[in-house]
């Protein structure tokens, strides 16, 4: 029969430390109140017991859970990562830390998870989505906590939005095709029925040709084990397939963008005279010292610092829009 394990406790840690239980709390919970021999004491008594504190007896005395959720759309090809990390060093500044799962831009997905983590308490909840079942936006508007809604700007958002107008970047990047004199400009993306950022994107690339050219969209439909630069590979051929002439190509990421230029290196063409390429994101790949690709540059990190700063202040009126912007980095393949 296995030997039956129990959880260290504070307890173990003051007899090993000889102190009280007290003094070992406030050495965790606050070190700066003790002194640093006491505070080296109970850290090595911590370290040689294995003692991990146990948070959900601080939640019920002091009511606090002191986490944060987050649900993202999407943890592949690190879409997010920048904004996770400003938001996770934001709130752990203030002594919070960050829950997070990923919902897959599934509506149905989001709706299952959120009540899981509004069971924990959290001090908030954070969205990379604004697309709701009516019945996870009900929940959401009755939750008694923030409810912040990053990358895009909602008109009606659940409570705040820090984002920035994807419509208006796809509308950026296609203007700026037109006026390098390209006519004859394609789209391709993801046909995801959820993610309306994509959408939004594509809604900018309409909103410019439509007096200018002839539509040329292409919306892939996801495929199990696919990446991005699948797709873009793939979404290039198809649309020399069906519109040879085309001149410039704006994708949905830069990850697409990516498998589209090693496409077109394949097939011989010259980027960007044959062919210009875009994609969207800024990702390390895009920069000068690899593709020297045309994107636009989302701070992904400012979006995740302030929604922190938002949660740890309190100072948040509902139907709160932030936009933090883009910007169109001009490189080589346009």
């Amino acid at each position: 029969m296995s030997e039956a394990r129990k959880w260290v406790t504070m307890g173990d840690v003051a007899a090993r430390a000889g102190v009280g239980t007290i003094t070992v709390s406030r050495a965790l919970r606050t070190p700066g109140k003790v002194s640093q021999t006491t505070l080296a004491k109970v850290q090595k008594a911590v370290a040689e017991l294995g003692y991990v504190l146990d948070e959900t007896a601080g939640a019920l005395s002091s009511q606090r859970s002191r986490i944060v959720g987050a649900l993202v759309s999407t943890l592949e090809e690190s879409v997010f990562a920048t904004t996770l990390r400003g938001l996770s060093e934001g709130l752990a500044e203030g002594g919070l830390q960050l829950l997070l799962s990923a919902t897959q831009y599934d509506p149905e997905t989001e709706a299952a998870l959120i009540p899981t983590l509004l069971g924990r308490r959290p001090e908030a909840l954070v969205l990379t989505s604004d697309r709701h079942t009516p019945d996870a936006r009900a929940l959401l508007e009755r939750a008694a906590l923030p409810v912040l809604e990053l990358w895009d700007l909602p008109e009606r958002p659940v409570h705040v939005a820090v984002g920035f107008s994807n419509r208006a970047a796809g509308s950026a990047m296609t203007r700026h095709l037109i006026d390098t004199g390209r006519r004859r400009i394609a789209f391709v993306g993801l046909d995801r029925a959820h993610d309306s950022r994509g959408h939004l994107r594509l809604e900018g690339y309409r909103d410019c040709l439509r007096d200018l050219s002839d539509e040329r969209v292409l919306l892939l439909p996801p495929r199990r084990g696919a990446t991005g630069p699948d797709y873009g590979a793939q979404g290039l051929r198809e649309v020399l397939r069906r519109w040879p002439d085309t001149q410039a190509l704006i994708c949905v990421s830069d990850t697409l963008a990516a498998g589209a230029w090693c496409e077109a290196m394949r097939a011989g063409l010259s980027v960007p005279d044959r062919i210009a390429l875009t994609g969207f994101g800024d990702f390390d790949m895009a920069g000068s010292s690899g593709l020297a690709l045309t994107t636009i540059r989302i701070d992904g990190a400012a979006i995740g610092r302030r929604a922190a700063e938002l949660i740890l202040s309190g100072d948040m009126e509902r139907g709160t829009r932030i936009d933090l912007g883009f910007s169109l980095i001009r490189r080589a393949s346009s």
